[in-house]
Formats: C-alpha cells, structure tokens, sequence
C-alpha cells in the first residue's frame, strides 16, 4: 500500500505531530532526532529537515507547539533540559508541567 502525497503544510504538520510523539516519550525530548521522528511520521528521513532547517530551529518549533497544544510531558522535558523556547511558556502552563515530573 503506499502512502498518499500530502500538501507540503499538511505534511509539515505531521511532522510537527510526529515529533511532539516522540519528544514527549520518557526521555524523548534529549533523545530527539530527525531520523526518530521521520520514522515516526511515516515519511523520508530528509523531510524533517527540508520543513524546519537545522535541529535548533525544529526543537523551537516542536516546543512552540507543544506550548500552544499544551502537551505538559514536552514542556516539562524541556524546561528540565533548559530549552529557551520552554523557559518562556506562561508560568502556570510551566507549573503544571513541572508537576507532571514530580508524579
């Protein structure tokens, strides 16, 4: 079976999915790469890169969505990680997450 071809923003967002799965798994957000997420996504292992550019520029994307869908196991990774992008995140969505790394 193959795999429909996707808009370009709607595979991007697939992406952008795909990354917060895996950065969001125990560990994931230190472990977090192209090929982990490609994988994920189901699609070329260039693609990561061909939609968001070097790997700073995809880890400030997939937390600026992780803050905007409110997935606290991201934003908590990446506060414990000091990501700059998490660091910014409203101080009670930063609570909350932190909280999830307490339980």
């Amino acid at each position: 079976m193959t795999k429909k071809r996707l808009l370009p923003d709607d595979r991007k967002l697939e992406i952008l999915n795909a990354a917060m799965k895996v950065a969001g798994r125990p560990g994931g957000w230190a472990k977090l790469t192209r090929d982990a997420v490609a994988k994920e996504a189901g699609c070329a292992e260039g693609l990561p890169s061909k939609y968001f550019g070097t790997m700073i520029s995809f880890r400030r994307s997939i937390m600026r969505a992780a803050i905007v869908a409110e997935n606290l196991a991201v934003i908590a990774q990446g506060l414990a990680a000091g990501d700059k992008c998490a660091q910014k995140a409203d101080p009670e969505l930063k609570a909350r997450a932190l909280n999830t790394l307490a339980g």
